[in-house]
């Protein structure tokens, strides 16, 4: 909240009249009204309207209300226990499954929408152009974010390009980190905070040459120096969208990508993937 009420002092002189009255809405509000509500519904709050609320954060210099809330929810779900988050979450969402249904879906548009703002020639080119260098293409991520790592891979091999998935942690996480190759591209599904985990599998990735494109929700992640291509995947600061949305979204945009640059690949692969189900009877 520091720094929202910051960005409206900072910018109070350049706000209109109802910019400001809803910049003193949002200053006045608690965290957790702010994470779990709408912009419609902020806009009923404060007298006046969903577009006048985006408009507003936009004037703050946010690319919109996911990134707001993203900015209340750091230090916000680092002093409020899991359990009380939960607690809150549902007290919000009620029982009403229009409610529900509008909140999830809005939440879903809104992380989508800030995660498509990201510039494609500086985010995903690079990305793209470490994939096709690669011999196989290695995703990691573990709990929610193993959904998106799963996804590319088995997409990847869909389309004629060799991947596997790693999606073990701990003990376990030594033996597929043996397998790791100069030639091998890790894209690494990382949440926002650093595991121990995730620090020794770029280190061992580093170590044998191997390129490495991260997929962080942290822009300002510590990974990012020891990373060849960084792309922003936002995560959810409610709970109420999974983890991996944006992250499988941009994942699929990966996987296009690869296809648009080795088309003919990529519909020889899927003609043997076709005739392989067929022998099995699908």
């Amino acid at each position: 909240m520091l720094n929202l009420r910051g960005r409206v002092r900072e910018h109070w002189d350049r706000l209109s009249k109802a910019e400001r009255t809803v910049s003193t809405f949002l200053t006045n509000s608690s965290p957790e009204r702010l994470l779990y509500a709408s912009a419609q519904e902020l806009g009923a709050e404060s007298g006046t309207s969903s577009a006048t609320v985006v408009r507003t954060v936009q004037s703050l210099d946010y690319s919109g209300l996911q990134e707001l809330k993203r900015d209340i929810a750091t230090p916000f779900t680092s002093t409020v226990a899991p359990e009380v988050r939960m607690q809150q979450r549902i007290d919000h969402m009620g029982a009403s499954i229009e409610d529900i249904w509008q909140n999830v879906w809005s939440e879903a548009k809104d992380r989508l929408e800030l995660a498509s703002n990201g510039d494609p020639a500086e985010a995903i080119a690079p990305a793209v152009e470490l994939l096709m260098r690669g011999s196989t293409i290695v995703s990691y991520g573990v709990g929610a974010s193993g959904l998106a790592a799963l996804n590319l891979a088995l997409r990847c091999n869909r389309i004629g390009r060799r991947a596997r998935c790693i999606s073990s942690d701990g003990f376990r996480l030594a033996d597929d980190l043996l397998q790791l190759g100069s030639q091998d591209v890790v894209v690494v599904f990382a949440p926002g905070r650093v595991t121990v985990d995730v620090e020794v599998l770029i280190k061992r990735a580093r170590s044998v040459g191997a390129s490495i494109v991260l997929l962080t929700d942290e822009p300002d992640s510590a990974l990012h120096d020891l990373s060849d291509a960084v792309i922003i995947a936002p995560h959810t600061p409610t709970g109420m969208t999974t983890e991996a949305l944006p992250s499988i979204v941009l994942s699929d945009v990966l996987v296009q990508a690869l296809v648009s640059v080795d088309h003919e690949q990529a519909v020889e692969s899927s003609h043997q993937l076709t005739a392989l189900r067929e022998q099995l009877g699908y």
